[in-house]
C-alpha cells in the first residue's frame, strides 16, 4: 500500500513538472532533463512522455520548440552546443627554498620554506644553536613559534614574526635566513 501511494505520488509530481517545463515557452532542453519517475507498481504503464526508473527515455513525438513559436521569432531550432572542453586548472609547483646560513654568538641558524605555487606552506630550521642547554631550549622555542604549516612564518607569508623573549639573536638570524630564502622563492 505504502509503495503504490509513493508511485502514485511520484508519477503526480513528474506529470506535473512535465506539464510545467513542457508548456512554458522557450524552455528548450529542460523538459529533456526530468527526474526518473518510478512505474506504479501492479503491471500498469506510465502515461506517455514520462521515464520510468531503469528505463530509456521515449523519443518525443512531438515537434521542436522552435516551430511551435509566434512567428515573430526565428523558426529554426537553436543548435545544441558543443559540450565544454574542460581542462584542468593549472597545479601549483611546490619546490623548497633554503636560506644562508646566518651566524650569531650562540650558534648558526639556516631556514628551509615550502612554497606552493606563490604561497608558504612549510618553514623548518635546518639549523639553530645548540651548544648549551640554555641555546637549545630557546632554539625550540624559536623553532615552535616560527616553523611548521601552522607557524607564523606561514600564518604571516612573509619573515614579520615576532622576537621570542630571551632569544633575541636566534630570532633575529632565523628572520634573516628566512628573509633570504622568501626572496629566492620570488
Amino acid at each position: 500500500m505504502r509503495r503504490a501511494l509513493l508511485a502514485i505520488t511520484g508519477l503526480a509530481a513528474g506529470t506535473t513538472a512535465l506539464v510545467v517545463l513542457k508548456g512554458s515557452p522557450g524552455v528548450g532542453q529542460a523538459a529533456h532533463e526530468l527526474p526518473a519517475v518510478a512505474a506504479p507498481s501492479g503491471g500498469a504503464t506510465p502515461p506517455a512522455g514520462t521515464a520510468t526508473l531503469g528505463a530509456k527515455p521515449r523519443a518525443r513525438a512531438t515537434t521542436p520548440a522552435a516551430t511551435r513559436t509566434p512567428s515573430a521569432r526565428a523558426t529554426t531550432a537553436r543548435p545544441t552546443s558543443a559540450p565544454r572542453a574542460t581542462t584542468a586548472a593549472p597545479r601549483a609547483t611546490t619546490r623548497r627554498v633554503t636560506g644562508p646560513v646566518v651566524e650569531n654568538e650562540y650558534g648558526n641558524v639556516q631556514v628551509q620554506i615550502v612554497v606552493s605555487g606563490t604561497r608558504i606552506v612549510d618553514a623548518v630550521a635546518l639549523e639553530l644553536p645548540q651548544e648549551t642547554a640554555q641555546s637549545d631550549r630557546r632554539s625550540e622555542q624559536v623553532d615552535g613559534r616560527y616553523s611548521g604549516p601552522s607557524g607564523q612564518v606561514v600564518q604571516r607569508q612573509s619573515a614579520e614574526v615576532d622576537t621570542v623573549s630571551g632569544a633575541t639573536a636566534t630570532s633575529e638570524s632565523y628572520r634573516r635566513s628566512l628573509q633570504a630564502a622568501i626572496d629566492r622563492a620570488r
